[in-house]
């Protein structure tokens, strides 16, 4: 029996302390992310005691790359971008020609050069996109206008990560790496690049769109589950060696178009949840290969050093991100959102430093200050939430100075007559309160809603619901709406904060209105409901109780019975 079991070491060790780090990590409330990280340092060359196979790390972190951009390419979707491009692709550009600046700027005066400081910038500017849903998630935002702007503009981030995968190798000479040994001219080279990069785009749209979901279906015919689940990894990894091997692209480029071409498939949702498994397995490996390149010591030599990157990750972006939201005459809440969103770094910022390290365009060490500013930045991250919603709370009962921060939007249509005299008012005209506005529509109440999503208001306006557009927490805005004459207002904005500084506007203008508010938890439903916001309904709650009506209807038990649970 052979005795060489690096590999399987290598995964042991990665694996265990993974999970040992990463449940440390959840007891102490951070993303399970930084314990990953303390995982590959705890076996990295720079910590005493085991040490991993580096190069074993390395290779099992390139699958970790591919399974991560196949699944960032299945759950990649195109109407989420346009839904939010007029602030996501404007803001995301600005936002990462800052950082990058940034960058630059700080490593120069450290005696980097300015290729080094671009490509060091360019790490700094995108954010961690399995940080930010799960923030959103945990605080109830993800379906929320500001949390779909704040996953549409990451993944306009992305979206650039990607290209400058492909661009960075042609550039490297112009950036001060090693020149390209044919001799070719740098426009000869980019062109080269980007005929590869497009004929393999042209075949997977052409051939694979239509062999993929051919083949997938093929096999879920047969039934049977492992085949499945093989067929989708040898679809990502093959896919992936094949554009590196055939067409010169990166993996993860190839990685990312098997992920759309899956998209596209009926089968994409099975497919996401059969390579899940697999892409958890691997992303934590591709983390823990990222830790061992950390040299801890670097916290002690560069004190400096690793604050600067920390503020240009988190106050650097964060300020751009507020700035060009409020150019675009978006609320400040939805600003401040998403400036919390961007202030950390994470897997593409990995991915991209280890290219640069390989390149020769970036030094070692810049990776370990890289690794360390995402450290802090992601364990700071849910502080900066934090503070954005008391910031968001506190300027909601300053109209005055959130006139001065805040800029008009397009101009909103005075709702119909029928609609300002005992009508009901809904703050928020996504999914629950559409819903909310064709059950009174149906029952002839009249309303008015408020919106703050404005191409969302646009449309609104274009099928004729009274729909008004801004942030209802403003007074000048909740004004237009009447309140002084309305009988109910129903705030379905997941924000428990913002939702009662509507409360208090409204009742501030009619102490007699009915109000409901809409809720994620307990915590927040006591929370409203002891600072007098009237009703506050638990979504979780009322789902549970409609799905245990229909247990009880469909077990035999009477309707009135059944109502009465």
């Amino acid at each position: 029996m052979p005795h060489d079991t690096a590999l399987i070491a290598t995964i042991a060790a990665g694996f265990g302390l993974a999970l040992v780090f990463g449940l440390l990590a959840a007891r102490l409330r951070l993303p399970p992310l930084v314990g990953y990280l303390l995982a590959g340092i705890a076996v990295g060359p720079h910590s005493p005691g085991f040490v991993a196979d580096a190069a074993l790390a390395q290779q099992l972190a390139e699958i970790g790359v591919i399974l991560l951009m196949f699944g960032v390419g299945i759950h990649f979707s195109v109407g989420d971008l346009l839904a939010v491009r007029r602030i996501a692709l404007p803001g995301a550009a600005v936002q990462i020609t800052v950082a990058t600046a940034l960058g630059a700027a700080i490593v120069h005066l450290w005696g980097w050069s300015w290729g080094s400081g671009i490509v060091f910038g360019l790490c700094l500017s995108v954010a961690s996109t399995v940080v930010l849903l799960r923030a959103l998630e945990d605080r109830g935002l993800l379906d929320s206008v500001d949390g779909r702007i704040a996953v549409g503009w990451l993944i306009v981030e992305d979206l650039v990560t990607v290209i400058v995968l492909v661009l960075l190798p042609a550039l490297a000479g112009l950036l001060g790496g090693p020149v390209s040994e044919s001799g070719e001219g740098l426009g000869t080279v980019i062109a080269m690049t980007l005929a590869k990069v497009a004929a393999f785009v042209a075949l997977m749209l052409v051939v694979g769109r239509r062999a993929v979901p051919w083949l997938l279906e093929r096999v879920a015919r047969i039934g049977s589950r492992e085949l499945f689940t093989l067929s989708v990894l040898a679809i990502a990894l093959g896919i992936a060696v094949g554009a590196a091997a055939l067409f010169g692209v990166s993996f993860a480029l190839g990685a990312f178009l098997a992920g759309m071409v899956v998209n596209g498939s009926d089968l994409s949702h099975e497919a996401a949840a059969d390579a899940l498994p697999m892409q958890d397995a691997f992303s934590v490996l591709f983390f823990v290969a990222v830790g061992m390149l950390f040299d801890p010591m670097i916290l002690i030599r560069q004190p400096l050093e690793v604050l600067g990157v920390v503020l240009i990750v988190m106050l650097g972006k964060s300020i751009a991100a507020l700035a060009i939201v409020l150019a675009l005459r978006y609320p400040l809440h939805t600003a401040l959102v998403i400036s919390a969103s961007l202030a950390q770094v994470g897997e593409f910022s990995f991915i991209l430093a280890a290219l640069g390290v390989s390149l020769g365009l970036l030094p070692p060490e810049g990776q370990s200050l890289i690794v360390a500013g995402a450290l802090l930045s992601i364990s700071l991250n849910p502080a900066a939430f934090s503070v954005a919603t008391r910031l968001t709370a506190w300027l909601g009962r300053r109209p005055g100075l959130l006139r001065i921060l805040e800029r008009p939007g397009p101009a909103a249509a005075e709702p119909p007559e029928a609609a300002v005299r005992g009508h009901a008012i809904i703050a928020g005209y996504g999914r629950v309160g559409s819903t909310i506005g064709a059950a009174l529509t149906s029952q002839g109440v009249a309303y008015v809603a408020i919106e703050a999503d404005r191409e969302h208001f646009e449309r609104l306006r274009a099928r004729g619901v009274p729909v008004l557009f801004g942030n209802a927490a403003r007074e000048s805005v909740l004004a237009t709406a009447h309140p002084e004459r309305a009988g109910l207002l129903l705030v379905t904005t997941p924000d428990p904060f913002q939702a009662r500084a509507i409360v208090d506007l409204a009742r501030k203008a009619n102490p007699a209105i009915e109000t409901v508010v809409r809720t994620h938890s307990d915590e927040e439903r006591a929370y409203l409901e002891r600072n007098g916001v009237g009703k506050a309904v638990v979504g979780e709650h009322e789902l549970a109780r409609t799905m245990a009506r229909h247990a009880l209807a469909a077990s035999g038990v009477t309707p009135s019975a059944a109502s009465a649970s």
